[in-house]
């Protein structure tokens, strides 16, 4: 599909370095961005079967949630609801990453049966975008017992995704071997940082990460319970670990993480997810609000936020969307100041806390809703489809 999106009032580029891009039109062919500028040095609007005119409000790259459990299509075991990855896509996420289909009814723990369930669940999530999402699914849930060959055979199946954390090893330290492993494998390994979020399982403390060494420590403000505060700063200067915070952990320290991954120049390294869907619940609006709570407390800057939720997960995870740039993935929203809001931007309106509107979604260039997203408050500019050759209602 040939689609752009014209009017915008602030673009933002989704690298919190430079997060502002100097243009007020948008164009995506065959599901990459294809163009960006002014809409009066644009060839291809006419051509375009969709367009959508933002009439003044921000465009951004889609959110990507670091952090989500999925299990099979779109439905959630932990809290029984079918639909939910659709109504996260409503709250401006248009990317899950599996965090490990932990709550599969049934669970194998057997070495044939983790491999078994990662490689059906990235399979199955390749075939299936709920809502137009992207999912990517199937993270090796690492189990004692693994060795470089199992490794590689899912590697070799497509898994690129694991997880420490919910195996039935003895004790955290028994993760330095297999995350070693798996990182010699070539797989992004993320580990559950902090106490224990189910029954059963163990805490894994700042110490624990630092011997661990995983690329990315999961929920590192706490998931839902934090490790102590000093570890921020040992994390932050003295490693390469990714520092994810989350929705569903601690407010506090998730704004610790951030402000020393801006004093040791590793804000890079920073991610947003949500832990969901989980003991806390469905958040379809979970990425928007811990944006909005940490900016809205502290002084960090939205913008900075807003990367950390895309550009920066991009590139921990080595994803094609979460940047506006041209040959990028064309995953983009279309966010506002509330109706009935005291702020008349999407940006000032999150940095004095209140929750933004959601003007259209777009992903792989096609526009999955326009006007207005079921969960968020209406948007104060009317977001509309200005022309259309499509036989669809956006």
């Amino acid at each position: 599909m040939h689609t752009a999106i014209i009017n915008i009032g602030t673009l933002l580029s989704g690298d919190w370095r430079m997060p502002l891009i100097d243009a007020d039109t948008v164009v995506t062919d065959g599901g990459l961005i294809s163009w960006i500028g002014a809409a009066a040095d644009a060839d291809e609007l006419e051509s375009c079967d969709v367009v959508i005119d933002a009439a003044g409000a921000t465009v951004a790259p889609g959110l990507i949630d670091s952090h989500v459990h999925v299990a099979f299509g779109d439905f959630t075991p932990r809290q029984n609801t079918v639909g939910y990855l659709e109504s996260y896509l409503h709250g401006g996420t248009t990317t899950a990453l599996s965090a490990g289909e932990v709550h599969i009814p049934g669970r194998p723990h057997d070495l044939a049966g983790v491999k078994a369930l990662a490689v059906a669940a990235h399979k199955c999530y390749e075939n299936f975008r709920p809502g137009g999402m992207r999912v990517h699914a199937g993270s090796l849930l690492l189990e004692p017992g693994l060795e470089p060959d199992d490794f590689a055979a899912v590697r070799a199946d497509g898994v690129w995704l694991c997880k420490a954390g919910f195996g039935d090893v003895e004790g955290a330290k028994d993760y330095v071997e297999l995350v070693a492993m798996a990182k010699e494998a070539g797989l992004v390994t993320t580990l559950h940082t902090g106490g224990c979020s189910i029954p059963g399982t163990f805490p894994v403390t700042g110490e624990d990460v630092l011997d661990i060494d995983p690329d990315i420590s999961f929920h590192i403000n706490g998931g839902p319970v934090a490790i102590e505060d000093r570890y921020y700063d040992m994390i932050a200067g003295q490693t390469q670990i990714g520092m994810q915070v989350c929705a569903a952990g601690n407010l506090r320290t998730g704004i610790l993480a951030a402000e020393a991954a801006h004093r040791h120049d590793a804000f890079d390294r920073l991610l947003i997810g949500t832990d969901t869907p989980t003991g806390s619940g469905i958040m379809p609006l979970g990425m928007l609000y811990t944006i909005v709570h940490m900016a809205a407390v502290s002084d960090l800057d939205v913008v900075h936020l807003i990367g950390a939720a895309t550009g920066n997960v991009a590139q921990t995870f080595g994803l094609n969307n979460g940047l506006v740039a041209v040959g990028r993935d064309a995953d983009l929203i279309v966010i506002d100041a509330p109706l009935g809001g005291t702020k008349d931007t999407a940006l000032d309106a999150m940095k004095n806390g209140d929750m933004i509107a959601v003007g259209a979604v777009v992903t792989d260039g096609v526009p999955r809703f326009v006007g207005r997203s079921r969960n968020t408050p209406p948007t104060t500019r009317p977001i509309t489809v200005s022309r259309s050759s499509v036989l669809q209602q956006f």
